[in-house]
């Protein structure tokens, strides 16, 4: 059977953003894995989705300190459904990203990796597939904030969508003279 799979990255709850938004929660609790990419800056954050997931596979970031790296890895691997997975939060420069991955990550089939708030999709020479879920609450120079999901079937990855979050700018009134 398919295994569904939820990738975040760069949530920084609660230093940069509030909260996850509810749209992230509801799609943890429809997927099979989640897996978190790093920076989450909060340790309640990674109590909020240990309760929440199914299984949940993560990672430390740049930006969080003792206590997650603690209770997280720097990489981490596994195998779902057939596919090799690994989980790292940076990788470097976008330049010969695929083929300097492939030389630190040997046998993988996917790489989900996340610090740069961008979206990422491509695949390595060696037939890797390299994801960035972008960040469901810190956009940056993106116009949206993003996750992914993907299903993983018998060794190959299908149906990855990226998800765009609505742009919420607080505290804008819509233009006295306006009528909706």
């Amino acid at each position: 059977m398919p295994t569904s799979v939820l990738v975040v990255s760069d949530t920084h709850v609660p230093q940069k953003a509030r909260a996850v938004p509810s749209e992230v929660w509801i799609a943890v609790e429809r997927v099979d894995v989640v897996v978190h990419a790093g920076d989450w800056t909060g340790v309640e954050l990674l109590d909020q989705f240990e309760a929440r997931a199914r299984l949940l596979v993560g990672v430390w970031g740049n930006n969080d300190g003792p206590a997650l790296r603690e209770r997280l890895p720097e990489v981490a691997r596994t195998t779902i459904d057939g596919v090799r997975v690994a989980v790292v939060h940076e990788t470097g420069a976008k330049e010969a990203r695929e083929t300097r991955m492939d030389r630190a990550h040997p046998e993988t089939d996917l790489l989900l990796f996340g610090h740069s708030h961008i979206p990422w999709d491509t695949t390595s020479p060696a037939g890797m597939r390299l994801l960035n879920p972008g960040s469901p609450t810190d956009r940056r120079r993106q116009p949206h904030a993003t996750y992914l999901t993907l299903t993983l079937d018998d060794g190959a990855v299908r149906d990855v969508e990226l998800h765009e979050l609505p742009v919420k700018r607080p505290g804008v009134l819509p233009h006295p003279r306006m009528t909706t």
